[in-house]
């Protein structure tokens, strides 16, 4: 009897933490393709290469392009920089161009910049970081065409070091460089930090002006817009201390070297993460915005509220194979799909491992036990998504320049078709 009573209320017990679990079970996570993204997959399905590849939306391009145009606009005489290394593409950049009326770039790789020399022979062109001086011997060894250094393009020069090092290229090369300098407004990472390494360094240029040119200042600020905790100061109040500290290097370039200072002087500033704060100031003339205008997922950022996600992987469903089976578990991994009913549909999609996260259908993730892939990632969700073999799965990605050279050709899409197809950059 004592026996039967334990037995009983063991399996009373078993009963109730069965019960209990599976009122914690997770719900169904899963929708079908919504509108916009089943009219890609149909698109895509007819008339795509049916491989892994990269969607650029050319309706909400143009929304986002418009949002940065309207918003330099608003001071007279400051002008859009479009940054390259975030649309590495010439035929994106191009579109950019034609749609924003812009012809200033800005750039960040050697054989980038020979690239942007060559099929934008009108442009001028800010460097986005300091490179090494043998890279910038390079580029005039590999100048092809009509682009004139001389007149349109600034080298980013960081300290007074990286100065004496262009002056000698300038004596070698018998050519006089224009040189931007970086200071730091607060993000710490490179640049003038004080004044008398400025007071070196414009020195050094006023001295020898057969060999180089003062071109103006570049102080990137993505940290009054992103990752600072707000303990430390709204972005408001980051900005005006950046704007102070770019306000004094400015002011002691009139002071001290009132011959380098001239009204067409770059003042370059801001990024897709501040561009729209910079509309409270009016120091700077120069604003660049790259990333901004495909707005991927690190992007998600009070100041690009109105901006539009512009850019999706989408890659096609090679296998579908039911519930999810871990290697080794074999039939025992039953016991997962049974806990959540997002596990019950399996998928094999051609390629995989990106930096980016699963978009549409909603309800697909990548399944942590089994392991990524970049060949045959396995994905999991409910089968309230809809799913089956050869339809598209997208993805969101975390960010552009680190994602777009991936995938071949990028596709151009308005309203749901495919427009164009646009090589990406090399080297």
């Amino acid at each position: 009897m004592k026996r039967r009573r334990l037995l009983l209320g063991g399996l009373g017990l078993g009963a109730a933490v069965l019960g209990a679990g599976a009122l914690l079970r997770p719900d169904d996570e899963g929708a079908p393709h919504d509108a916009y993204f089943a009219a890609l997959n149909q698109e895509l399905k007819e008339n795509g290469p049916m491989r892994p590849c990269l969607l650029i939306d050319l309706d909400r391009l143009d929304h986002n392009i418009d949002q940065v145009v309207a918003s330099v606009a608003r001071h007279r005489g400051r002008r859009y920089r479009i940054v390259e290394k975030s649309l590495p593409s010439p035929g994106l950049i191009d579109y950019v161009m034609r749609r924003s009326g812009s012809r200033r770039l800005m750039s960040f790789h050697q054989p980038f910049l020979n690239h942007d020399a060559a099929r934008f022979p009108d442009a001028d062109i800010l460097l986005g970081k300091p490179l090494p001086v043998r890279s910038v011997e390079r580029f005039y060894r590999e100048l092809k065409g009509g682009f004139d250094p001389s007149r349109q393009l600034q080298w980013l020069v960081d300290t007074p070091e990286r100065v004496a090092q262009y002056l000698e290229l300038a004596r070698g090369l018998e050519t006089r460089l224009r040189l931007n300098i970086e200071i730091d407004v607060g993000l710490h990472r490179g640049g003038v930090t004080d004044p008398a390494m400025l007071s070196m360094m414009l020195g050094t240029i006023a001295a020898h002006p057969d060999q180089l040119g003062f071109a103006g200042f570049m102080g990137y600020d993505p940290h009054v817009g992103m990752g600072v905790p707000r303990i430390l100061g709204t972005p408001q109040e980051l900005l005006a201390k950046a704007m102070g500290l770019y306000q004094g290097y400015v002011d002691q370039l009139r002071g001290e070297h009132a011959d380098l200072w001239h009204e067409d002087l770059t003042l370059n500033t801001a990024g897709s993460p501040t561009y729209r704060l910079h509309e409270a100031e009016t120091l700077s003339n120069d604003i660049s915005v790259g990333t901004g205008l495909l707005k991927p997922g690190h992007y998600d950022l009070p100041s690009l509220a109105e901006h539009h996600p512009a850019a999706w992987i989408a890659t096609p469903v090679l296998k579908s194979t039911g519930s999810v089976r871990i290697p080794a578990l074999d039939e025992r991994s039953r016991v997962l799909s049974w806990w959540d009913v997002n596990q019950r549909q399996t998928f094999f999609i051609y390629g995989g491992n990106w930096m980016a996260d699963y978009a549409s259908p909603r309800g697909l993730h990548a399944n942590a036990i089994y392991g990524r892939s970049s060949n045959q990632e396995i994905v999991n969700g409910p089968a309230s998504m809809g799913l089956a073999v050869d339809d598209l799965v997208f993805l969101r990605p975390h960010q552009s320049e680190g994602v777009l050279l991936h995938f071949g050709d990028l596709l151009a899409v308005r309203g749901g078709r495919i427009q164009e197809q646009w090589p990406v950059f090399a080297g």
